[in-house]
């Protein structure tokens, strides 16, 4: 009972962060990139609720924005990943064999890479938009749900429900995606938890760098870069609250995602 509160708890939160950001045009009081160079590095107060920046932008309007942006980012990025590892690793685990063995090994090839320096490689040949980190970062995060797409593949073509429809002469494609992937469902579902939790902090982390989102636009990684000499000054709320909310997404992502994760937590939700 405890567990299923704590886990309503982290529902509650991710759903809050979801709704606040997704209609984060009409909730800012602000404009994200509004200037007020005789409101510059305001405390939180009346007015603006979060403070104000170094140029006098309100916090609470580039954080909810600036979420917007990264949410987007992230949530582009896993589904573009999500894509790609179901169809490889689709392949790689119904096909076998040769197929298979020349596919792993490219695959644990590439994981010996680490992400950053691929995603530096390919930033290297485009120009820095919120559309080309997202496809960055998906280009590079699809080999983990690869790896178990094929796992639950070669584990479900032995099911006798999957023999009885070759028998029958199903077509490939309909086992493919009605008998293997719609049962590979669970599984996929907590990956792409964890790797949504991965888009984020990869977003934020390459913005935090300088190297992520471009300056124009706000989000949580870029407020964070900003932040640095801010928090010298003293202005602590420019790089607190933005902090917060990148802790409580992940966090919560997480938690639910090692809820699903569980398989006696799942038999007691179904």
């Amino acid at each position: 009972m405890r567990s299923r509160k704590a886990l309503l708890f982290w529902y509650i939160i991710l759903g809050l962060i979801v709704f606040l950001t997704l209609f984060s045009s009409v909730l800012a009081p602000f404009g994200p990139n509004e200037m007020s160079m005789d409101e510059v590095y305001l405390a939180p107060s009346g007015d603006h609720w979060l403070g104000t920046d170094h140029l006098g932008r309100d916090v609470l309007s580039r954080l909810l924005v600036g979420g917007k942006v990264t949410l987007t980012v992230a949530s582009i990025s896993v589904l573009l990943s999500l894509i790609i590892g179901i169809v490889y690793g689709g392949i790689s685990g119904y096909f076998g064999g040769v197929i298979d063995a020349v596919m792993m090994r490219l695959l644990e090839a590439l994981i010996t890479i680490p992400s950053l320096i691929i995603i530096l490689v390919l930033q290297a040949f485009t120009q820095g938009s919120m559309w080309h980190m997202a496809l960055i970062i998906g280009l590079t995060g699809w080999l983990v749900t690869a790896r178990i797409v094929r796992s639950e593949f070669i584990r479900l073509k032995d099911a006798e429900f999957v023999k009885m429809a070759k028998m029958f002469g199903t077509p490939i494609w309909k086992i493919l995606f009605g008998h293997l992937l719609r049962n590979s469902i669970p599984a996929i579902f907590v990956i792409t938890l964890f790797n949504f939790a991965g888009a984020i902090f990869m977003e934020v982390s390459l913005s935090f760098l300088g190297i992520g989102i471009p300056p124009a636009i706000p989000s949580w990684g870029n407020m964070l870069y900003y932040a640095q000499n801010d928090i010298l000054i003293g202005a602590w709320w420019i790089a607190l609250f933005p902090g917060i909310m990148i802790f409580m997404t992940i966090l919560a992502i997480n938690f639910i995602g090692e809820a699903w994760k569980n398989p006696t937590w799942r038999r007691l939700n179904d």
